[in-house]
């Protein structure tokens, strides 16, 4: 008989407890579903839940190992960790200058043209050392986790050679080691074409299809492959040809789609079976459709549409009603959405979305879950799932989207230990 488990971290006194409890993914009306409890309580043995339910009931259901720490919520709100499915956090250049430009007038497409945008951040990188690499992401990541992310998607992209693409998803691999924040690694090496293959860009797709795909799966350095698939970036008939060859390399797949213009990026996507199409800008509604027939999950950005400031934002309420899997990610890059915040995308989403407060919750939770292929083990405040918690300054879940610009974050616990707030 297996000795009894008893708990090492008891939170009490919650006066909002979302567990996430109930069917996921959240689609349509079930995103509004959070499984709220009143006067709740956690408790934790380890790194894993070991009671959930009303505070007084779950003390009373479990034992205290000898120096359990016990949390006093003061009747605040507890929610599931977040998880930030589309993140690009290994850079060292930021791109305050394009900001400017756009500022003055300048579109992103006009500024990529003249040799800025990814490929600027491209030849930063390959000449930046790996401690200063290092140095820069965790910090990065230090940000998200005080923000309550504490599971990330994390892409490579700005190497865009089979070296300096190693070279970013060994620093993620690296970081993963000591960090508290899940790291999961997508290989991006077809973000852009480099400068050195310009005139040639189909020996750049060779060079991904033939060298840089087969290696970085060999090395198990990535389980996702994306790709920038967009008019002017790589074309339908190119992003089908990459991808196809990350499928036989056993890579799972992700997609930039639509996010600039409609190139059915959505509905090639979804024809590949695609874990999630990301942006989603300028997704049709045959794009739409396809990807609720897929259940391939859409990862709405909205802090990149905030800050390109064209006006434009992705038909979520469109894609909710016809039962599509919305997520939504910060997309922190250099570029376009320079934010670790996903408390910040809440709001954006409430905003520009009509996305209500539990809703957003879904989005970063659930859903997220799903859009890194974690649905069996993240997202939800369950026994015998991993105890990553977050325990907010607040006292109304509603507040998360309305109160902003300030982070609301009290702690966060990862695998049942407190890594921010102690």
């Amino acid at each position: 008989m297996a000795p009894e488990k008893k708990a090492t971290l008891l939170i009490k006194n919650i006066g909002q407890l979302i567990t996430m409890e109930g069917p996921v993914p959240r689609i349509g009306d079930k995103m509004k579903e959070i499984d709220l409890i009143e006067n709740g309580g956690v408790a934790i043995a380890g790194d894993e839940i070991l009671a959930v339910g009303k505070s007084d009931e779950t003390a009373g259901k479990i034992s205290l190992a000898e120096g359990c720490k016990v949390i006093d919520a003061k009747k605040c709100v507890v929610t599931p960790g977040f998880i930030d499915p589309h993140t690009h956090p290994v850079f060292s250049k930021t791109r305050h200058d394009e900001f400017e430009m756009r500022l003055l007038g300048k579109t992103y497409q006009e500024i990529a043209a003249a040799g800025g945008g990814i490929r600027a951040s491209v030849r930063d990188l390959r000449e930046t050392s790996v401690p200063i690499l290092t140095e820069k992401t965790t910090h990065r990541l230090d940000m998200m986790l005080a923000s309550g992310s504490t599971t990330i998607e994390a892409k490579s992209g700005y190497g865009l050679s089979t070296e300096s693409e190693i070279k970013s998803l060994e620093i993620l691999k690296n970081i993963s080691d000591t960090h508290p924040i899940e790291i999961i690694p997508t290989f991006l090496g077809a973000h852009e074409v480099p400068d050195e293959y310009r005139e040639n860009r189909a020996k750049y797709i060779d060079l991904l299809i033939k060298e840089m795909i087969p290696t970085i799966a060999e090395k198990k350095l990535a389980e996702f492959c994306d790709i920038f698939c967009e008019d002017g970036v790589f074309s339908i008939r190119e992003s089908r040809k990459i991808m196809q060859a990350a499928l036989d390399n056993g890579l799972k797949l992700k997609f930039h789609a639509d996010e600039l213009t409609h190139s059915g990026g959505a509905e090639l996507a979804a024809e590949m079976g695609a874990i999630s199409a990301d942006h989603l800008v300028y997704i049709s509604n045959e794009g739409i459709q396809a990807m609720a027939k897929s259940g391939t999950v859409a990862v709405l950005l909205p802090g990149t549409s905030f800050s390109l400031n064209k006006g434009y934002y992705a038909p979520a309420r469109k894609m909710i009603e016809n039962k599509v899997v919305v997520a939504i990610s910060t997309d922190c890059n250099p570029g376009s959405s320079y934010s670790e915040s996903l408390q910040m995308m809440i709001t954006l989403a409430a905003l520009h979305y009509k996305m209500t407060a539990a809703e957003a919750i879904s989005a970063v939770t659930v859903n997220a879950a799903c859009a890194v292929d974690r649905a069996n083990r993240l997202g939800q405040l369950r026994v015998s799932r991993p105890a990553d918690i977050i325990i907010w300054n607040m006292l109304d879940y509603r507040e998360l989207p309305y109160h902003y610009g300030v982070n609301l974050v009290n702690k966060v616990i990862k695998k049942g230990k407190v890594v921010y707030g102690q």
